[in-house]
């Protein structure tokens, strides 16, 4: 038979033990928020340093909101977690990465991608682009051509809830026309040339993003901007460096 106090000795302990982890569930947290608002400082500091080549100076409250609440370090792999909010892309296997969160916000804001914005994403990832863009509103449309990395980000979004992101596994090149047209492009991966099917299924008035170039040489962050009347123009922003866009395509 316990004695009654050692029965509210262990009363006491559990009681010390939940509240114990409820700290601890509430710490880490605000320890993240704090880190991803450090990050957008320093991505709005590289935006005012780019604002001659980009057009502006810095992010639009929703892009900024977003970055500060989505969380980058479920989107790496546990070694890479301490660097997660770190300006810098990180490996993801697989010989791919995810982007540095300064292109990640650049991308996403000039994209102009408003709420209920139907927006492709070539090369998933691990998806934490798609969930910045779901998380200003944006109505995602992902493919991945690496099969386990597609898995993996299918998986990663369901358990966080993500209902507005839509992933298939296949060659970006050739987009998704059964979802086409869209109001945005993002390509996450540098191409030799702007993909044709791509061009066809933006949407009049609608801007895609494309790194252009090789692996070996300087790649230029393309925006192409179609306009009402189906005129392509483009307009090189900054210099970048992306993995290559792989698949069967020309």
């Amino acid at each position: 038979m316990i004695h009654p106090k050692h029965l509210l000795l262990m009363l006491l302990l559990l009681v010390a033990l939940l509240l114990l982890s409820s700290v601890l569930a509430w710490a880490e947290p605000d320890a993240y928020a704090r880190q991803r608002a450090a990050m957008v400082d320093e991505v709005e500091a590289y935006m005012a340093f780019t604002s001659d080549r980009l057009g502006r100076k810095a992010l639009s409250p929703e892009v900024a909101n977003a970055m500060r609440n989505v969380p980058r370090h479920l989107f790496v792999g546990e070694d890479e977690r301490p660097y997660a909010y770190e300006n810098r892309p990180l490996p993801i296997g697989h010989g791919q990465t995810i982007s540095q969160p300064y292109i990640v916000a650049v991308m996403t804001e000039l994209l102009d991608a408003k709420p209920g914005a139907k927006v492709l994403e070539i090369g998933t990832g691990s998806a934490y682009q798609a969930a910045v863009l779901a998380a200003v509103g944006a109505e995602v449309y992902s493919i991945e051509i690496i099969e386990p990395l597609a898995d993996s980000a299918r998986e990663r979004l369901k358990k966080l809830g993500y209902q507005n992101i839509h992933t298939r596994t296949g060659d970006g090149y050739y987009g998704w026309s059964e979802a086409a047209p869209f109001d945005a492009i993002l390509v996450t991966a540098a191409a030799s040339h702007i993909p044709p099917p791509l061009i066809k299924q933006l949407k009049p008035g609608g801007r895609m993003l494309i790194p252009v170039g090789d692996r070996f040489n300087v790649q230029q962050l393309v925006l192409v901007e179609k306009s009402p009347d189906q005129k392509i123009k483009t307009r090189q922003l900054l210099p970048v460096a992306f993995v290559p866009l792989t698949g069967t395509h020309p």
